[in-house]
């Protein structure tokens, strides 16, 4: 993957590798992958001469920019004209919309959104807006994605461009902070011509239910975060990147997606009294260093309701920067503050990890790793768009505990992991935690039929039919499409 990087306003263009659609048939069977064959064939004629954009806030650092790279290498394998690009901005804008992601899963923050705000979001895209009608064409679809794009909607309508608004987050339950998040989006949103999101509860009542479609994320099995390593490999990588105390027998080396060798060269930034050694249970969470992920949470629940009664160390591992992210490094902070408040016993048994981001594939395989290498995986989200981390952990056949919000319950049903109703019930969730630790046997059951629920319901192949679907009515509604 490059980026090229670009000015304030201006839009940064991400090369995605193409990724073989052939190599789905040995995930998804050979009936889904002729369905998805066949679909790609009527699409293209259907589009012929015109290009699909999609255009996110990142490349990278987040479970949007992984999908988007999995996706559109898939669409440019089918041979069909995709071109992904980044927005630029300031640091203000991003707190803007850093709000509005929190507005949207019903937590108000700190923030007031006066005609300040509206004027920087709206004279930021405006910028790049400029930048990306002098590409885009008539009859061509842009895909853009959460808040950070909603307000190029306008600008491409105007100009004949069929625009579909994805979002990927949102709450079950509306309140003020989501009545709040969604007027301030409102006005450019009503000019998109679809919506996508990834639960029916997140779709505000304002918008029409004809234009609206429910498509759910997932995942691609052979990216780096989800290829298969053998446990000689993943003890080889995290002790290279210094998350285990084990010996390196030989180099920690992974394949990257374009087939050639990748080495481990960067360390992860470690805060912890002692680094785990290669044989204890490790209970994981990774996410970003966002306050509705609760890391500190996890904490409190680990070094109150597991540590006085099963062996077993936590892993809370986060990048070490996401550049659309200005919250991550004071709720990093904030966490090895508690961390540091723990008695040193407590202490003991706790490790948080800032993994490398510099090189992409080499953090995806650093999560990979620590997932494969989890006894059990946790996702402790205050709230979630879809939280497809719990469907990686998944796939890799780990047991998962995490809280019942958002899209969590649609990927763990009974039998495929354990839901915690509450999400501050710290009892409950550590009660799960000891159950799993000390129970090998149900550990292996969930983490079969783990996989086997993500296999059937959230590979990539589905994803694309959805949007290949959505897209064609699209065409086929708007006069002179």
């Amino acid at each position: 993957m490059t980026t090229t990087i670009s000015p304030t306003g201006r839009l940064s263009a991400v090369h995605a590798t193409a990724r073989p659609v052939a190599m789905l048939a040995s995930v998804v069977g050979e009936q889904r992958h002729a369905r998805l064959m066949s679909a790609a064939r009527d699409f293209r004629a259907r589009f012929a001469g015109h290009t699909i954009w999609t255009v996110s806030s990142t490349a990278s650092g987040g479970g949007v920019a992984e999908m988007l790279h999995a996706l559109v290498g898939y669409v440019r394998d089918l041979d069909l004209d995709i071109r992904w690009l980044v927005i630029s901005g300031d640091p203000e804008f991003y707190t803007v919309t850093k709000h509005l992601h929190h507005l949207l899963h019903g937590f108000p923050g700190r923030l007031t959104l006066g005609p300040d705000s509206v004027a920087h979001y709206e004279d930021v895209l405006a910028a790049n807006a400029q930048d990306l009608l002098g590409r885009v064409h008539p009859g061509d679809i842009v895909l853009l994605h959460d808040p950070q794009t909603a307000g190029l909607a306008p600008w491409l309508t105007h100009a004949g461009v069929h625009v579909v608004w994805r979002s990927h987050i949102g709450t079950d339950l509306q309140n003020a902070a989501t009545w709040e998040g969604w007027d301030f989006l409102r006005p450019y949103l009503q000019h998109a011509d679809a919506y996508v999101f990834s639960r029916r509860a997140f779709v505000p009542a304002w918008l029409p239910a004809e234009r609206t479609r429910i498509i759910t994320p997932s995942i691609d099995p052979f990216a780096p975060k989800n290829q298969e390593l053998a446990p000689a490999t993943v003890r080889a990588l995290l002790a290279g990147a210094g998350l285990i105390d084990a010996p390196v027998t030989g180099p920690p080396v992974y394949a990257r997606p374009d087939g050639s060798t990748g080495l481990i060269a960067r360390r992860a930034t470690v805060v912890a009294e002692s680094l785990p050694g290669p044989d204890e249970p490790l209970v994981v969470q990774v996410s970003r260093w966002d306050p509705l992920k609760d890391m500190a949470g996890v904490m409190r629940a680990f070094a109150e309701h597991v540590v006085p009664y099963v062996p077993g160390r936590l892993v809370l591992a986060g990048p070490a920067l996401v550049s659309d992210d200005p919250e991550g490094a004071l709720i990093r902070a904030a966490c090895v503050q508690q961390w540091r408040e723990l008695p040193r016993p407590v202490r003991e048994r706790i490790v948080l990890a800032s993994l490398p981001v510099d090189d992409v594939t080499e953090n995806a395989v650093l999560v990979n790793a620590l997932q494969r290498h989890a006894a059990v995986v946790t996702q402790k989200s205050l709230a979630e768009g879809f939280g497809l981390t719990v469907a990686e952990a998944m796939w890799k056949g780990r047991p998962v505990v995490a809280s019942a919000v958002g899209g969590i319950p649609d990927q763990i049903t009974d039998g495929t992991g354990v839901l915690v109703p509450d999400p501050s019930d710290l009892a409950a969730f550590g009660t799960a935690l000891c159950g799993l630790l000390s129970d090998p046997v149900t550990r292996e059951a969930l983490g079969m039929a783990a996989h086997e629920r993500v296999r059937a319901a959230f590979v990539g192949d589905l994803h694309l039919l959805r949007y290949a679907e959505l897209l064609t009515a699209l065409r086929s509604a708007v006069p002179g499409g």
